[in-house]
């Protein structure tokens, strides 16, 4: 991120706010937890990063009606020119209650009911911010360290200019990532799930990975693909976006989408358009 620019962080009350703002306090970065959403406009237009450091504003749900006001103050914001991104911290209905049940403590919304109702007010009220973000981070299935280093790859490199691609792969009989931009099928290439020494190893492993890049017109299809993510880049850049997700499907997330991942993510980082790439698997070892 600019340093002129302010990062506004919110999302789904037990997504994990705490942890993103206490991994950039650690990357130093000045965070401000629960502010106001009508004080936006007063803290931007003093100059954050004018002391070296980048902002973040944490902006949630505990602010009560306050919180009502967020999209007035984001309007006044893009009237006034004001730079920001908007981060938006998701996860599944399912993952939530199991978050809320385990620490035994009550949703914000709840009031007197379950803890599912206050999940569903919530999602109302952060529908329409939910829409304008500039990146969403689902953390399903993200445990305290794993969301601390996607924290790091996305935000680590202050002064960095270009575009972070996360090339994450997955398993279809798992669901596709709810915050990935761009997704691939790789459903079309043979399994090697059906070749018995195949069948225990991951995409990882160079006889997996040779078997997936081997198999006819894949190696071309990768290499067009990589090319048009380049094509895409300079119009992403244009528009302010600094970060990508594209997410690689196999059924299983085990052997074609993680070499088709590694394969990619290899490519990106041989361009040299500002395009730092990095590949991650969600659903490795999952079986």
């Amino acid at each position: 991120m600019n340093r002129d620019e302010i990062l506004i962080l919110t999302g789904m009350s037990g997504a994990g706010r705490s942890t993103v703002a206490h991994a950039l306090e650690d990357l130093g970065w000045y965070v401000v937890d629960n502010l106001p959403p009508a004080l936006l406009p007063a803290l931007v237009s003093k100059g954050t990063g004018s002391d070296g450091k980048e902002y973040a504003v944490v902006v949630d749900v505990r602010g009560g009606h306050f919180f009502d006001e967020l999209m007035h103050s984001l309007d006044e914001l893009k009237r006034d020119g004001s730079a920001y991104r908007l981060l938006f911290l998701d996860a599944t209905d399912q993952a939530l209650v199991q978050r809320f049940e385990s620490t035994r403590r009550p949703h914000p919304l709840q009031g007197s009911d379950r803890i599912v109702d206050g999940i569903a007010r919530e999602r109302a009220k952060l529908d329409e911010v939910r829409s304008q973000c500039d990146i969403t981070i689902d953390t399903t299935n993200l445990n305290i360290h794993q969301l601390e280093k996607r924290i790091g790859e996305i935000f680590g490199g202050g002064k960095a200019t270009g575009i972070k691609i996360n090339v994450l792969s997955f398993g279809y009989k798992y669901g596709i990532p709810v915050d990935s931009d761009l997704v691939l099928d790789c459903r079309f290439i043979p399994n090697p799930h059906w070749i018995p020494e195949l069948r225990p190893l991951t995409g990882l492993t160079s006889q997996v990975s040779a078997k997936v890049l081997g198999n006819p017109g894949v190696a071309e299809f990768v290499t067009r693909y990589v090319d048009l993510i380049a094509s895409m880049v300079p119009g992403y850049m244009h528009e302010g976006k600094k970060y990508l997700m594209i997410a690689i499907g196999c059924t299983g997330g085990k052997h074609r989408s993680v070499a088709i991942t590694q394969e990619i993510a290899k490519q990106l980082n041989a361009i040299d358009r500002g395009i730092s790439a990095y590949p991650t698997h969600r659903d490795v070892g999952r079986e």
